[in-house]
């Protein structure tokens, strides 16, 4: 596959099932270069679901151990994120779960790969990815999972803080909803800890009620 550098460089052929317009989009995420991120990233990471999904989880990018393993929230986000699924009686394997951001953003503290936030115009160019899972799998529910997640699904206009727990309609007709990113409970601690966790628990299950 030749590489990517702009949008128009990729296109879908007609026809296609949303399974195999899902493993062509991760082939194209994989040559991408549309911005600078892959030059220090192992692989892009692709979303990963069935390809019916009704529901479908955004994140802010690829983790450490997401970016090794090829695979989104595997790394210690992923375990919370599983754990408040368990909790409420959800099914992650029936949610497809991907990432505003396909490339693991980092900088090097010793032997270590810590997490840089995306920039607006790294969330803007990979949106043109995020944008095409979602045509492919048609979800009734969004769910934005924290501030670059809520940009990439819902314009700049959108505030976790503010707007968490709240529906609102997207220009292809499915609803979205966000909270916080899991990777946040990761940098609370104390009684303040379990506080927000169980908020997060909270902001799932009425996002996910009846689904």
């Amino acid at each position: 596959m030749a590489i990517l550098t702009d949008a128009e460089e990729f296109t879908l052929p007609a026809g296609l099932s949303a399974r195999k317009q899902l493993d062509a989009l991760a082939g194209g995420e994989e040559v991408c270069r549309r911005c600078p991120l892959y030059r220090n990233a192992t692989q892009a990471v692709p979303g990963e679901g069935p390809a019916n999904a009704r529901v479908v989880m955004v994140g802010e990018q690829p983790g450490d151990q997401e970016d090794l393993q090829g695979k989104p929230f595997v790394g210690p986000a992923g375990r919370i994120l599983d754990k408040a699924l368990v909790e409420i009686g959800a099914d992650r394997g029936k949610v497809f779960v991907t990432n505003a951001v396909k490339h693991f953003k980092w900088e090097a503290r010793g032997k270590r790969r810590l997490h840089k936030t995306p920039s607006a115009g790294e969330i803007t160019a990979c949106r043109f990815w995020l944008d095409r899972e979602l045509a492919a799998i048609k979800p009734d529910l969004v769910i934005a999972l924290g501030a670059t997640a809520a940009r990439a699904v819902l314009g700049t206009a959108a505030r976790v803080t503010r707007d968490r727990g709240k529906l609102f309609d997207t220009a292809d007709g499915a609803k979205a909803t966000l909270t916080v990113h899991p990777s946040f409970l990761l940098r609370v601690h104390g009684e303040d800890k379990e506080h927000e966790y169980a908020a997060f628990v909270r902001d799932l299950k009425g996002a996910l009620s009846g689904r």
